[in-house]
């Protein structure tokens, strides 16, 4: 047992019903019916072949597509190709999540088989409109048909599905409630990785934040900066641009233009008072960057064109970050320097990824953008740890229980 919850080592899984949630949602072709990434899958398969290995019959459960609108959901039928080529051995796809179907699977399965559910956020209680809407308590979430339906089949319950424990849904928070229960092995290690950083972070500790999530970013920078964790932040895309306003610094009407229009405007006085405390730890852009007629141009703070609407830090700040990031201990990167998907615009996120790739410091990539990144720029295995959570990841940094976690330390009290 770990942080109060129970781990794989804490039961014998032969001839087991292990029911196991993995979080294995990816970017799908829909065109060709295959995955566009599978990054997440090779995360979750140490746990799956753990499990088979040691003589459980393992019935995965998961989702695909992350948005409430129904239309953007899909089958699980690739990822069970996907995870047979990757364990080298079979895995059933089961076009059922807990109907009779799904149900007469489940019993007739044998030790070291696995089977996969089909997508359950096809059960309207899995969805993003019920769990915001109604806002069950786990309580009640062991009372929806998911868990009626399947918890009388299952001896345990695993969840591995770390990037999905900020979510509140019956999959995740309600099987706890009936079943012992643990977390699988990528969940303890991302458990473990992000705990050692917010605790005891080798120093100095820098945090690197991006991208155009707004809210999540100031709430992770207030975080660590008011924990003592964060020795420096250095701030990119959006993030960035407010930081500089908030600063007094002309970066441009376009810049602004797009804060207000976004509703961003309302950071501006967070942003000021992060630097009215802990300015010191703020490492502000020198220079930064936007294109005309997709050319890039730069040009130092102070010396920026009225009109310019900012899409990258500019060169000199890359190389200060570069410096800073290899002189440090510890890395944590959320977020892109700015967008990073056009060539004009990428020089800045290139640049803090190629520092990445060879600093000596312990380094911590999180958040969907900041993963792409990170693909393609091919430091994949340059990077120490690569957090598949990116809304878990957030509510963890800043110190929130997340609900898979605390249903998880209820199940470590139950027994059958």
């Amino acid at each position: 047992m770990r942080f109060g919850i129970r781990t794989i080592d804490d039961f014998d899984l032969k001839d087991k019903t292990v029911l196991c949630r993995v979080d294995i949602n990816q970017p799908v072709d829909k065109a060709t019916n295959t995955l566009k990434s599978t990054a997440r899958i090779k995360a979750c398969v140490p746990t799956i072949k753990e499990l088979s290995d040691k003589g459980a019959k393992v019935v995965l459960m998961a989702h695909q597509g992350s948005d409430i609108e129904y239309k953007n959901y899909y089958t699980l039928e690739p990822h069970s190709k996907v995870l047979s080529e990757m364990l080298g051995k079979k895995v059933d796809f089961i076009e059922d999540v807990c109907g009779p179907a799904a149900i007469e699977k489940i019993k007739s399965l044998k030790s070291g088989d696995i089977l996969l559910l089909e997508n359950v956020r096809y059960m309207a209680e899995e969805q993003t409109l019920f769990e915001l809407k109604l806002c069950l308590t786990h309580e009640q979430q062991a009372q929806t048909v998911l868990v009626r339906k399947l918890a009388p089949l299952g001896d345990i319950y695993i969840c591995d599905a770390f990037a999905a424990s900020h979510r509140d849904q019956p999959s995740l928070c309600g099987f706890e409630q009936v079943l012992p229960s643990a977390m699988g092995r990528l969940f303890e290690k991302e458990y473990c990785v992000l705990s050692e950083l917010m605790e005891a972070p080798k120093r100095p500790c820098t945090f690197v934040l991006g991208g155009a999530k707004i809210a999540d970013a100031f709430l992770m920078m207030k975080t660590v900066l008011k924990a003592g964790v964060a020795d420096n932040i250095l701030p990119g895309g959006v993030v960035a641009n407010i930081m500089m306003i908030a600063n007094g610094d002309d970066i441009g009407s376009g810049s602004k233009s797009f804060i207000e229009k976004n509703n961003y405007a309302e950071f501006f006085d967070v942003a000021k008072e992060i630097i009215a405390q802990y300015g010191d730890k703020i490492v502000f852009p020198v220079d930064m960057a936007w294109t005309e007629n997709k050319i890039r141009k730069e040009a130092k703070i102070g010396e920026i064109p009225a009109d310019a609407a900012i899409t990258d830090i500019g060169a000199a700040t890359t190389a200060k970050y570069q410096e800073i990031i290899r002189s440090s201990e510890t890395v944590f990167v959320n977020g892109p320097m700015g967008i990073f998907e056009e060539e004009p615009t990428e020089y800045g996120t290139k640049g803090v990824w190629e520092a990445l790739g060879d600093t000596k410091a312990y380094t911590v990539v999180g958040g969907g953008d900041s993963i792409t990144a990170t693909t393609k720029y091919k430091k994949t295995d340059d990077i120490s740890y690569i957090c598949t959570g990116g809304g878990a990841l957030i509510r963890f940094l800043t110190g929130e229980e997340l609900p898979v976690v605390k249903a998880l330390r209820h199940g470590a009290t139950v027994e059958k």
